[in-house]
């Protein structure tokens, strides 16, 4: 009995549908289907009942395949172990990231990263949505924000400051705000997830809060397109200093209104087991680490960022 043919038949279990597991495994349903039949000949029983339009377990599958994922996960676990303990830099990497950061600074880290190490591969999801890393095949998320779920683990990048931002040619045409309050009267370029648009924008300067509701007529659940109409000098936008890095460092963008500071937020690295944080994934983590902080140190020697945000 082959343990491929074992993963094939767990995960057929789980979706109660073997073109659903197929898909989900990246392979055809007749291989699925064929995997299935292996397994429940080398057994002499049969794992699910089969109806035209249902799948489920039998009796004899309920009792066989716990212990079957109980002894699965112990191998993945005693295999994981061994690499680790040897150092071995191999296998997938599974990664979320959000549109704007992904697009034009970690892909780039990445190949990088993968040049050094050519045993590994890699499939990316990028969406600014939250991703469930279970249902999307997901083995570590790069994300915005401390994770709020205390079942997952994390490690910090580095912080990343909010930035007002502006071309050059937008504020000599419609002026350069220099306080909050006159914000009213320019063109909001707004993020939108899950239908809320983020029109209300807030800044602090000596501990004192200041909250703008915008108005503007563009809006995107795509941060990399808000950024794009941006440097098309089509109003402003509020934006984390790592997608705009490029923009700022190049003069395409400015900061406008510095002594305002938006919102703060903190880059992370989620895993969703302990099991998932192997060599590989350390050693990402350790990569972009040193690569925001390079960023964030450039954009501190351009006058852009204080040196205040490398501390913790």
């Amino acid at each position: 009995m082959l343990l491929e043919d074992l993963e094939v038949v767990l995960k057929v279990a789980e979706f109660r549908s073997i073109t659903a597991a197929a898909t989900n495994l990246d392979m055809r349903t007749a291989t699925a289907s064929a995997a299935v039949k292996r397994v429940e000949s080398s057994l002499g029983i049969e794992l699910f009942v089969r109806t035209t339009r249902s799948l489920r377990l039998s009796n004899a599958g309920e009792k066989y395949l716990p212990q079957c994922e109980q002894a699965m996960q112990m191998l993945r676990h005693a295999r994981q172990g061994l690499k680790d303990d040897l150092d071995i830099i191999d296998g997938e990497l599974r990664i979320a990231m959000p549109s704007d950061l992904g697009r034009n600074l970690l892909t780039p880290w990445l190949d990088e990263f993968m040049d050094a190490y050519p045993k590994l591969s890699l499939s990316t999801h990028v969406s600014d949505s939250n991703i469930d890393f279970f249902r999307d095949r997901i083995d570590i998320a790069l994300r915005y924000g401390y994770p709020s779920d205390a079942n997952l683990y994390g490690f910090k990048i580095c912080n990343v400051p909010g930035i007002l931002c502006a071309t050059p040619e937008y504020l000599e045409q419609h002026g350069s705000p220099t306080h909050p309050h006159e914000l009213a009267s320019h063109n909001g370029l707004f993020y939108q997830l899950h239908d809320v648009i983020h029109n209300i924008w807030t800044f602090t300067k000596d501990e004192q809060s200041y909250k703008i509701k915008m108005s503007g007529n563009r809006a995107s659940n795509d941060a990399d397109l808000v950024r794009r109409w941006a440097v098309a000098g089509k109003g402003l936008a509020v934006k984390s200093c790592l997608d705009l890095s490029s923009d700022l460092l190049n003069n395409r963008l400015v900061n406008v209104m510095p002594e305002y500071s938006p919102r703060v937020t903190e880059l992370w690295l989620i895993c969703p087991t302990r099991q998932s944080i192997t060599p590989a994934v350390r050693l990402l983590r350790d990569r972009m680490r040193d690569k925001c902080s390079h960023v964030l140190q450039q954009l501190i020697e351009k006058g852009v960022l204080s040196d205040t945000v490398l501390r913790d």
